[in-house]
């Protein structure tokens, strides 16, 4: 049982990361550091943080499902490309050593702070449906995999870069985040089955991260989808310099 202050400081630190998760994408740059800050080796950091993401993609899922946005038909065309590179990326994950992790995992966190600032889902967002060639679809499903193969590795920011991939498709902001959670969905029970099968979990404090991811989720999933947009970006962006400075300097 881990002790009662950790489990606090996770799901207060779970639930910022599911309302921004299901908002837009980077909750992972809060929890997975936190995670290593606790004690966890790296790899087990990356596991555990799993854990979360998993239930709180359940509880999204089926918010959105009850709103009647359930964009199935690119959800199944987007997630099988992920769920393999997804099996790659966790593959590379389980072996890596343990400080290069968290130097690629600050170096990470940079670059998911200038996608921040950049901020693709109000600049770039396209106003109605495009769509899809043969090419274009093939593009898409190339794109998938290699998002699976970084999601795998690291999950940190990965839903800004599907957010950045679904604008080939030209799908509004609600759609693009329901057929996110499905993808992240479904790309983390495969990363997370590596992890488990490598005894990278931490159970104790990836319920506790749970309970709070799904919590965040489920507040975003009943408040306007760019209601607090540029509050919570701020908030990451803050967030994000203190620990990559730390993870990159100690």
């Amino acid at each position: 049982m881990p002790p009662i202050g950790d489990v606090l400081l996770l799901v207060l630190v779970g639930g910022i990361a599911g309302f921004v998760n299901v908002l837009a994408g980077g909750g992972s740059l809060l929890t997975l550091p936190v995670l290593i800050f606790l004690g966890l080796p790296a790899a087990t950091a990356n596991g555990t943080n799993r854990v979360g993401i998993f239930f709180q993609n359940i509880f999204a899922i089926n918010g959105f499902r009850r709103r009647g946005v359930f964009p199935v038909k690119l959800a199944l065309l987007c997630a099988p490309p992920a769920l393999l590179g997804s099996y790659i990326g966790a593959t590379l994950a389980v072996d890596i050593d343990d400080a290069l992790f968290k130097k690629l995992l600050g170096f990470i966190m940079i670059g998911v702070m200038i996608i921040t600032v950049v901020d693709p889902v109000r600049r770039f967002h396209l106003k109605s449906d495009s769509p899809l060639t043969p090419l274009r679809t093939i593009l898409l499903i190339l794109i998938f995999f290699l998002i699976g193969i970084y999601g795998g590795f690291v999950q940190a920011g990965v839903g800004f870069l599907i957010i950045s991939g679904l604008l080939l498709y030209g799908l509004d902001l609600v759609r693009i985040n329901a057929v996110k959670v499905i993808v992240i969905f479904a790309f983390t029970l495969v990363a997370l089955g590596v992890f488990v099968v490598h005894g990278q979990i931490d159970y104790g404090l990836g319920l506790a991260l749970a309970a709070g991811n799904s919590t965040g989720g489920w507040v975003a999933m009943h408040l306007a989808v760019k209601k607090g947009h540029d509050w919570i970006r701020r908030i990451v962006f803050l967030t994000v310099i203190v620990f990559a400075l730390k993870l990159l300097f100690g």
